[in-house]
Formats: C-alpha cells, structure tokens, sequence
C-alpha cells in the first residue's frame, strides 16, 4: 500500500498587476511566506505560481479532502495577499474573496479549488493545469478528449488497463445536481451534456476500479456572487500512466486550441491558447484566455518539478493556430457569435438596459 497523500490546487485573484494581466511578485513572495510559516506543520509540500491574475495554490498534505485546516490555509494566504494587493493599489484587490470571515469551509467562498485523495504509486506523474479567462467548462473537450477518444488516447485501444474505458461524474451548475455516465456504453448521452459546456462540466473521472483520475474545480464566480466579478479561471488536476492516460495523451488536446467562453470581460468567445506559464500573462483585449500545464512527479508527497509542459516547441503552431482565430474572432466585435449569447449576459449591463427600455417595447 502507498502512501495516501492529498493533492489541493486552490485558486484565487486578489489583484491584477497592470489590470488583469498578471500578479505582482510581492503577492506571489507573500504567499510563499505565509505557507512556509503557518503551513509548517500542516503541508507536506506546497508550490506557488500565477496564470493571468490568479494566484496558484498548489499544495500537498495528509489531511484529506475538504480539510478545515488546509482550507483556511489558504484563506489565511489570500487574505494577506490581499493586503499587499491594496498596499500597492492593484487592480481589483481582493476580489474573488466574496466572504469576510472563513467559516470552515473554503468552497463557495470564492476561491476555485480542485483536490484528490489517492494512495501514491510508485511512480506518480501528474499535470496541473491552469486557465485565466475562462470558465470550468473550458475543460469539457479535453478531458473528454483524453479519457474517451481513441484517436487521442491510444491506450483506451491498446493499454488492457485502460481498455475498459473512465467514469465521468458531471455536475449541471445551475440545479447543483450531478451524474455520472460511464464510458464508452454511455458515450452519446455524456456528449448531449459536455457539449453544453456553460452548464454541464466535468468534475471528476474515475476508473471502472473507482479509482480517482481527475477532478477540476467548478465553483461559478457570477452564481456565488449575484454580479459579475469575473471569470472563474478553473484549474484542473490529472493523474498519469501505470493504467491512466500517457503524459502525452493528457496534453495533446491542446494542441488543437478549441473555443472558449470569457476573454473581455468574460462576455466573449475565444481560443484557450497552450502557453509557457511566462507567457500567462493575457493583455490583448484582456486575453486571449490561456492555458498553462505544470507537470510534477510526487515523492512521499514532495513536489518534485515543475515541468513546464507547454514550453514545447511542438505546441507553437498550436498558438499560432490560436492567434489567428483570435484575429478572426474579433473582428466580430459585439455581436454575437463573439460576444456570448443573451442568457449568459445577465451579469452585465444587459438587466439594466432591458429594464430602461421595458416600456418601450411593445
């Protein structure tokens, strides 16, 4: 049996260096600081990094899902953040903790947070991935991609381990209801509702064994908030090889850029653009939304790496696949199919006006 370890990647913007395009090295110094010092006892390892805006808890301990302590940790880090954030007068300070006070709990809070339990292996690759601009649904295509489409993954075909196919628990986000469909038998079905990638996400998949390979964070900043207060730029953790999808597997979605609800303001369609974590910094029309993929190998719970995964020359024509749909897709200014549809408005000026106008309506 190997050890059990849990791995908790908690997420937050508390403010943008130079609007939203990235965070200050002060705030990211601040959050080593505060996980060194009150984490000593508590974490087994931890890393900090930003995409975009959002700070980037990635942390390793034995305290479980959910844990009261890990989780206030990480409040406790963002508050601090926070006032640094404020001391240099950062771009929305503090703006994805939507409560003053923690209360046991950091979900729905704010935060966006992925975490697992899992006993290590003996070797135990896995790659986070990080996302500024988009939303959870951003992760639908390629995790469907990687852990139920052969002509990605090989293994679903020639690995017997993985030849009898992953669980996919879906979570709609508007009822707070989930399902599980597994696959390939309920192939179609689980396409009906990832394809509605603004409602249906992915939160989790699992192997026919009920062993955890991946999970995602699903919290919606505008349903927590009643107002928009940006997008909720999702992370998502996978497990890799021994039965589970190659490295190489996990990451060649993205050579393909796919579109994406969020970029300005989170009211438009774009490219998830694959980038090296230094190249995370979105500024064009605040985007486009990106992606980076920080590979690690754990050791009794030690974050050995990161790897920069995307920092491969084989991913460039993958950004400039994604540039040019960018270009494209711009062009289109405020109508729609760039700006989102009407109903994924309502956070927006769009109540306002239609309520100016209701009498003129007729």
């Amino acid at each position: 049996m190997g050890l059990k370890i849990t791995l908790s990647v908690i997420k937050a913007d508390v403010g943008g260096f130079i609007g939203h395009g990235s965070v200050h090295p002060d705030m990211l110094k601040n959050a080593e600081e505060i996980l060194e010092q009150q984490g000593k006892e508590l974490l087994v390892d931890f890393f900090v990094t930003n995409v975009g805006d959002d700070i980037n808890l990635i942390l390793t301990h034995k305290e479980g899902i959910n844990s009261e302590k890990v989780h206030k940790l990480a409040w406790n880090t963002f508050l601090s953040c926070t006032e640094v954030a404020k001391s240099l007068k950062m771009y929305g300070a503090g703006q994805d903790l939507l409560s003053d006070a923690f209360s046991g709990n950091i979900k729905g809070m704010g935060p966006g947070i992925a975490e697992m339990e899992f006993e290590e292996r003996p070797s135990e690759p896995v790659i986070i991935f990080m996302a500024d601009k988009t939303e959870p649904g951003a992760w639908n295509l390629p995790l469907y991609k990687i852990f139920a489409d052969p002509f990605n993954t090989i293994g679903l075909v020639i690995d017997p381990k993985m030849h009898s196919g992953f669980c996919f628990e879906v979570l709609d986000l508007v009822e707070d209801k989930k399902v599980t469909f597994s696959c390939p038998e309920e192939l179609y079905d689980l396409l009906i509702f990832l394809g509605a990638s603004n409602r249906y996400v992915v939160k989790s998949v699992y192997t026919k064994n009920k062993e955890i390979a991946a999970v995602s964070s699903t919290q919606k900043m505008n349903q927590m908030a009643g107002r928009y207060v940006g997008k909720d730029d999702p992370v998502l953790i996978v497990r890799c090889q021994s039965g589970l999808p190659a490295v190489g597997e996990v990451l060649e979605p993205f050579a393909n850029p796919h579109l994406v609800t969020g970029w300005m303001r989170g009211s438009h369609y774009g490219p998830l653009i694959p980038v090296p974590q230094k190249q995370a910094v979105p500024t064009r029309f605040d985007g486009p939304p990106r992606a980076i993929a920080m590979g690690f190998q754990l050791a009794n719970g030690r974050l050995i790496g990161p790897q920069d995964l995307f920092a491969d020359v084989a991913f460039d024509r993958a950004r400039q696949k994604a540039l040019k749909a960018a270009d494209y897709i711009r062009q289109m200014g405020p109508f729609e199919p760039h700006r989102l549809p009407l109903d994924e408005m309502e956070y927006t000026t769009m109540p306002q006006v239609m309520e100016k106008l209701k009498n003129r309506f007729k």
